[in-house]
């Protein structure tokens, strides 16, 4: 193995057409031969570089459509014969000349999939088979050639270059690394799509468990730790949703840490969940909402964030908001009033940026905040992974069984309800939701018993609790819950049924007075 490979040839094909020019001017400063096909050998002749097509290079025209371009053994012999000598007089009798730098990217398969009314047979399409073929390729015989597959490389190799004469082998160890975690993800991408379509081509509905389940991602920034500051930690982007957390523009404050992300994904689903009910702002504390409230359509989002601040105001202290609207000055205004880490919303004017700009360590992300189609979580455990269909947006309460008392005749009263529902699918089970006039009033979460997530809830509830509406994110298994609730002047709970004790549970909200609604549907959260 060399430790520096001079550049004399290179092979060069890429979808991802940014900082070609760097690129360029390396090739042409090295004076090194350059093969190259369709769109980037046109791009390279605009820019001063003298460009052989593969096709006048291994004497084989393009067939099928330009699904065969570089399967050719003078482009793979070129990229994997190493420098032994048994290889380079094979080389000679055949009249193949080596390949010493690789540079390629792949079709977008994910931008195609992406795109509104892409078919079946467009996906199928861009399924790239020369461009990994060339990529492992090169990759496997690090020793001698230097793969490259990221743009963001062409300035460190350049450098690289002038420094040393060539790459040298750590860094085409460091390469080949890259590539091989490109084309597997690429991959990986494909057989995902391909796993969302029954095998009659129909497809699959959302959510649905594939057999097999592939776990991959390319690591964004530095965190500065984990949990703890003696965990390592890094974000992982694996592409999968249009309008996740790599998508955020950071607008300012520190990097993100582990758990400020954590934090962040918490608040956006609630904040999505939350989104269709009117203007809402959600705080999020250890990836357990501690305020959230929701207002009328016109309603100002400034008044809603303050609704859902003075919910719990203590717990609020070092909490992660979500917004549903752009933010203006008025809510950052309240926004700055008080310690925060993270601020996400679909937008901030001009005033808001200037307010919260004073205070330079907040974290500012602009993100979309709307629903996205629910697909897979994946967590893992001691000796493997757990995967499961997205607990999507909550049904429709209309549907819900008045198994005590009457059934809401209102609007106001169901939007209620609904508001409670969607909560409750958020905080940690054992989880009870106790909310009125569109804000959380008490939350209990993360109790071994439910009677005791009601006590907490009500406990930050107080007297605020009279005339509220309960949600309960699994059943009760006893009456005691019903008692505690009614004694606090709670109206309507709203809960999934399904307990043994059931009847003992209508029996005792009908004594209270207290309507109770079925729902049939449990959301638990662990």
């Amino acid at each position: 193995m060399n430790d520096v490979c001079t550049l004399r040839r290179a092979l060069v094909s890429v979808s991802d057409k940014r900082g070609l020019e760097r690129l360029a001017r390396l090739l042409v400063d090295s004076r090194v031969e350059v093969l190259s096909t369709g769109g980037t050998a046109s791009a390279l002749d605009r820019l001063g570089v003298a460009v052989v097509k593969v096709s006048d290079y291994t004497g084989a025209p393009e067939i099928l459509d330009g699904r065969v371009k570089t399967l050719h053994p003078k482009i793979h012999g070129g990229i994997l014969a190493m420098p032994t000598a048994e290889h380079e007089a094979e080389l000679a009798r055949h009249a193949i000349p080596p390949i010493d730098l690789v540079v390629v990217n792949l079709y977008p398969f994910e931008q195609t999939i992406a795109q509104p009314g892409c078919s079946f047979a467009d996906a199928i399409e861009n399924i790239d088979v020369g461009g990994p073929t060339m990529v492992r390729a090169a990759a496997k015989n690090w020793g001698r050639v230097a793969v490259v597959v990221d743009p963001d490389d062409y300035e460190p190799l350049a450098q690289e270059v002038a420094q040393h004469g060539g790459i040298t082998a750590a860094t085409r160890r460091r390469l080949a690394r890259k590539a091989f975690a490109h084309t597997a993800m690429y991959d990986a991408a494909v057989a995902r799509y391909l796993a969302s379509f029954d095998d009659d081509g129909a497809p699959l509905p959302a959510g649905t468990l594939p057999g097999f389940v592939l776990v991959g991602g390319t690591r964004r920034g530095e965190l500065r730790y984990g949990e703890n500051p003696h965990q390592a930690a890094g974000f992982f982007v694996d592409g999968r949703e249009r309008d996740g957390l790599d998508r955020a523009v950071v607008l300012q404050g520190k990097p993100l840490s582990y758990n400020n992300l954590l934090d962040a994904d918490a608040a956006l689903g609630l904040a999505r969940d939350l989104a269709a009910l009117g203007p809402a702002a959600v705080l999020i504390k250890h990836a357990t909402p501690c305020g959230a409230a929701v207002g009328a359509e016109d309603e100002a989002i400034a008044a809603v964030y303050e609704r859902a601040q003075k919910a719990d105001p203590e717990s609020a202290f070092g909490g992660i908001v979500a917004l549903t609207r752009p933010c203006d000055g008025a809510t950052a205004e309240r926004l700055a009033s008080t310690f925060l880490e993270v601020v996400i919303a679909p937008g901030f004017d001009a005033t808001a940026r200037a307010v919260l700009a004073r205070k330079p360590n907040l974290r500012v992300l602009e993100l979309p905040v709307a629903a996205s189609a629910p697909g897979l979580r994946v967590r893992s455990i001691a000796g493997g992974l757990l995967a499961q269909a997205e607990d999507g947006p909550p049904e429709s309460l209309r549907a819900a069984e008045a198994v005590a008392g009457t059934a809401p005749g209102d609007d106001a009263s169901w939007r209620e309800l609904e508001f409670a529902w969607r909560v409750v699918k958020h905080v940690r089970s054992n989880a009870i939701v106790v909310a009125k006039d569109g804000v959380t009033l008490g939350l209990g979460g993360g109790q071994t018993s439910r009677v005791e997530a009601v006590r907490q809830a009500l406990a930050r509830a107080g007297e605020r609790a009279r005339g509220a509406v309960v949600a309960s994110d699994a059943f009760f298994p006893f009456r005691d819950s019903i008692d505690g609730l009614a004694a606090a002047g709670v109206r309507t709970v709203i809960q999934p049924g399904g307990s043994v004790r059931d009847e003992e549970v209508i029996a005792a909200a009908r004594e209270h007075g207290v309507t109770m609604l079925f729902t049939r549907t449990r959301h638990f959260r662990h």
